[in-house]
């Protein structure tokens, strides 16, 4: 559909051949998706890159997603033989389920060094994940304490860097890497929607029609209760509705801008309600 969305800036290819250099001496690759967008926020590179690890798939920012919709993908990934978990990055316990899980990728080797007479050595994972995924949190959570730094916005980790967990457990954090391009304007629309790439690539009119059509189909209720909503006809017209209700005006009457700006940062912060974009039956 339409052209080709190309958003690769030069410290991503960088930072791509990095990593391809360094899985020679990793263990695992934890693998981090946003809950609401798992298709779309898997890079396709760094998936076959990494390919030949084992694999722990993290779906992150669950607090933010549709749950019944999570636990499909969980299901999916698992008939797929990857190990999969979902995490709210807040919570604690989501946290250590992540190392235990994270630490049951070095058992083959542990088995190996053990057999060879040695003391078994750390794990060291790898993470990957597209911008914003939530990779410098989930990092400082597990060192519990400030080992990488963390900013929302998409594409602020630049380098690599070593973090040790403990005398088992080690991680290599890498920056976000997107695809070059995005042949689907589907995903990079879905990526915009949640803030992985910036949403200024795409007009914020496109998106809020996007969205609209999408919450009308799946999220009808959440939508109509945020926004009180008397009907959901013509999006143009539900825009006009939420800048009356909001008070956005400008000289000459309603700020459609401002509304469709509220709309898309109110939905990717998830103040519309637990809404998850893709669901696993049809997208892969």
């Amino acid at each position: 559909m339409g052209k080709e969305i190309h958003w690769f800036p030069g410290h991503m290819k960088k930072a791509q051949n990095q990593i391809d250099a360094k899985l020679k001496i990793v263990d695992c690759v934890i693998e981090l998706l946003d809950a609401r967008i798992p298709f779309s926020s898997r890079n396709e590179y760094l998936y076959k890159l990494t390919s030949s690890k084992e694999r722990l798939v993290v779906l992150t920012k669950a607090d933010l997603a549709d749950p019944s919709i999570t636990e499909e993908w969980i299901s999916y990934f698992k008939n797929n033989n990857s190990k999969a978990i979902f995490a709210d990055l807040n919570n604690p316990k989501d946290i250590k389920n992540i190392i235990l899980e994270a630490e049951k990728c070095g058992d083959k080797k542990h088995e190996k060094e053990i057999k060879r007479g040695l003391k078994p050595s750390p794990v060291r994972a790898m993470i990957v994940g597209i911008p914003n995924v939530g990779k410098s949190t989930l990092i400082n959570k597990i060192a519990n304490r400030k080992a990488a730094s963390v900013e929302n916005k998409p594409g602020h980790t630049k380098s690599q860097q070593w973090i040790k967990v403990s005398n088992k457990f080690e991680l290599l954090d890498t920056p976000g890497i997107l695809q070059s391009s995005y042949e689907d304007k589907n995903k990079a629309i879905n990526l915009a929607l949640v803030g992985s790439i910036n949403q200024n690539i795409l007009p914020n009119d496109e998106l809020a029609n996007h969205l609209l059509d999408f919450l009308k189909e799946f999220y009808k209720d959440e939508l109509i209760k945020r926004y009180s909503l008397s009907n959901l006809d013509q999006n143009h017209l539900i825009l006009e509705e939420i800048a009356r209700n909001r008070g956005l005006l400008q000289k000459g009457g309603l700020d459609i801008q401002k509304a469709e700006i509220l709309l898309l940062n109110e939905f990717k912060n998830g103040v519309i309600g637990k809404c998850s974009l893709e669901r696993s039956s049809t997208n892969l």
